[in-house]
């Protein structure tokens, strides 16, 4: 697209060789999911597979070791919150603007979206890389976990600020559609992180052997080195969006208040589920070093289920907000939402029985103990189960729901199940010394629970909203 199309853009015009949302087939959604939803599931496996490869190559050092990972994983997963949620607003908002075609709007978005994500990842990496050991000692009361985890939050705590700058680009991408971008990227830091960890773990090719240490080291360099080139092409190559540097002091109030708005509610949903995720890890973390070893395999199956249903859940909120920014009639929109209801849940049942059938396969990746090795399989058999309740709830509420424009909806009703039913319930189990599994219930079961409430919301479609200025 050159710059008298993008500007023709700016000013209301239609891009050549788009569809028009309103005008798709009806055979075309489950093309459509899975052209945009591959490229997003690949980018989100890919960059998972960067703390994947720290847990996995750090394994083989024992359960204390892995132990350690964990610890620096969950708070690597409360930065992900927090970026995501600003990156999912950005992608909400700009979505039902690239349905508009209104380019000059999206390019003032992603600006305003690049601010708050990094101030978000200097306090993290403030905090974490400054103070580890009193962060560490937040999520467990056990003197050798902690021990084993403050050299690697002192390095992965560097990261952060770089990460938080890098998956908001690419965000910026993937609401015009160019959903390869983050894919090629996560490509190229799995890369070198993995090269890294191969040096820095275990001293190959006249590296020291680092062991901890030196995962969360390969880390950083590989952060780094994807906010570059994230920038780079942002900044200089790409030719839909054409933001430039100049545009991060051009902030659009209007914009500026819209994205406060709308996204306050995601990010808040988001901090829920940072809060979720911490009381998760201080609740395992009183288990014994070979129990969370355990909890920690599950928690990596979970997390590459999280990453196929939310690439499908993202694609399909592309799709959303299209039509409803692009302002497709009703009746194409709930046609939209039914055939999803249909076709997300057999989704989530083929890949619990996947989980079901193979998790004996993960555990022999791992050197555990016996005890751990004995549990392991009992969480991943309940994991199995509540799958195929995130495979319904999930794309439903936050592709349908969330990216048709009732955004606080989704918020409150994370809250209500984090904070009065996984949490207490969670809490009781471990008073009562619960088995390991009925805990790891406890923290799962909002996965079913959350169906009956998306059932009715959906179906109701009072969340067809327009968010735009128009």
């Amino acid at each position: 697209m050159n710059d008298t199309q993008n500007r023709d853009l700016e000013n209301g015009g239609t891009a050549p060789g788009l569809p028009v949302p309103g005008r798709r087939a009806p055979g075309l959604y489950y093309k459509t999911i899975l052209r945009l939803a591959l490229p997003i599931s690949l980018q989100n496996l890919i960059g998972f597979t960067v703390n994947f490869a720290d847990n996995l190559m750090v394994g083989r050092l024992g359960d204390l070791a892995i132990a350690g990972v964990f610890i620096g994983n969950q708070i690597h997963s409360m930065v992900m919150f927090i970026t995501s949620g600003i990156g999912a607003t950005l992608v909400i908002l700009a979505t039902q603007y690239w349905g508009k075609q209104d380019i000059k709007s999206i390019r003032s978005l992603t600006a305003i979206s690049l601010w708050a994500s990094l101030g978000a990842g200097t306090i993290f990496s403030v905090l974490t890389a400054g103070f580890p050991g009193f962060i560490a000692g937040l999520l467990s009361n056990k003197g050798d976990v902690i021990e084993a985890s403050v050299p690697y939050l002192r390095f992965i705590g560097l990261s952060f600020v770089f990460f938080t700058v890098s998956q908001v680009l690419i965000a910026s991408q993937r609401s015009v559609e160019k959903v390869r971008f983050g894919m090629n990227i996560a490509l190229i830091t799995l890369t070198v992180n993995v090269g890294l960890n191969y040096c820095l773990i275990f001293g190959r090719l006249g590296f020291p052997a680092l062991g901890v240490t030196g995962a969360a080291l390969a880390t950083l360099i590989s952060r780094i080195l994807e906010c570059l080139v994230a920038a780079l092409y942002v900044f200089r190559i790409d030719k839909r969006i054409t933001l430039r540097l100049r545009d991060l002091g051009k902030l659009d109030p209007f914009l500026s208040f819209s994205l406060l708005k709308y996204g306050a509610p995601v990010v808040a949903g988001d901090i829920v589920w940072a809060a979720n995720s911490f009381a998760y890890t201080a609740i395992v973390g009183r288990f014994t070093a070979d129990i969370i070893a355990s909890f920690n395999i599950a928690g990596m199956m979970n997390t590459m289920v999280y990453i196929w249903m939310s690439g499908l859940a993202a694609a399909l909120g592309i799709m959303t907000g299209k039509l409803v920014g692009g302002g497709a009639p009703v009746a194409e929109i709930k046609a939209h939402a039914f055939r999803t209801q249909r076709f997300f849940p057999l989704v989530g049942l083929a890949t619990g029985l996947f989980v079901f059938f193979f998790k004996g396969i993960l555990i022999s990746f791992y050197n555990i103990s016996p005890e751990a090795a004995l549990t392991a399989p009992q969480l991943l058999n309940i994991l199995a189960l509540t799958i195929v309740g995130t495979a319904y709830q999930m794309p439903g509420l936050g592709g349908l729901v969330k990216a048709g424009g009732n955004i606080s909806f989704v918020f409150r009703n994370d809250f209500i199940f984090v904070f009065a039913v996984v949490i207490p319930s969670s809490i009781i189990a471990m008073l009562l010394k619960a088995p390991a599994w009925a805990v790891f219930l406890c923290l799962k079961c909002d996965q079913i629970l959350k169906c009956f409430v998306a059932m009715v919301v959906i179906n109701r479609f009072r969340w067809i909203k327009d968010l735009t200025r128009g």
